[in-house]
């Protein structure tokens, strides 16, 4: 009896990581300029997640900490530019809460660019948009966060 062997070669699969971002984004400016790029229909990356707070200096180190745990491979804050917050000092409570966080990212071994904090105002469409897409390519370029149990991959 003649064994018949298979001459189809299997064909390798490149997989393309596909970052997780969670982009925290205050109420009065950068959440009014993410809808600003859309109702522009400015393109850009769709992988990211807003999460929208009040203000800037409201995100604590605690909420980027439980983003990065439940599988965000990178993370963004985004306020009002200074002198513009609705609440004064949030932005610049924003800045002393993101240099404590930054030091709690080393102090876990992961990359600082994994966290971000940049400002933009509601007329800013489309600089949200080039932000988003800077942040996803450096993210991208970094690979799955050590803390992503589940890192996305497509083909």
């Amino acid at each position: 009896m003649a064994t018949k062997t298979s001459s189809k070669k299997k064909k390798a699969k490149t997989e393309i990581f596909v970052p997780n971002i969670v982009a925290f984004a205050c109420n009065w400016c950068s959440y009014a300029g993410a809808d600003n790029a859309g109702v522009n229909r400015i393109q850009y990356s769709p992988n990211f997640r807003v999460i929208r707070t009040m203000c800037s200096g409201r995100v604590t180190t605690g909420f980027v900490l439980k983003a990065l745990k439940m599988g965000a491979d990178g993370v963004l804050v985004s306020g009002c530019h200074f002198g513009d917050c609705h609440y004064i000092f949030g932005n610049y409570k924003a800045v002393d809460q993101f240099e404590k966080t930054k030091a709690m990212v080393k102090t876990l071994g992961l990359e600082d660019e994994r966290i971000r904090l940049e400002w933009v105002s509601a007329a800013e469409g489309p600089r949200w948009a080039e932000l988003i897409n800077e942040f996803v390519d450096r993210i991208t370029k970094l690979g799955p966060s050590p803390l992503n149990n589940k890192p996305k991959y497509e083909s």
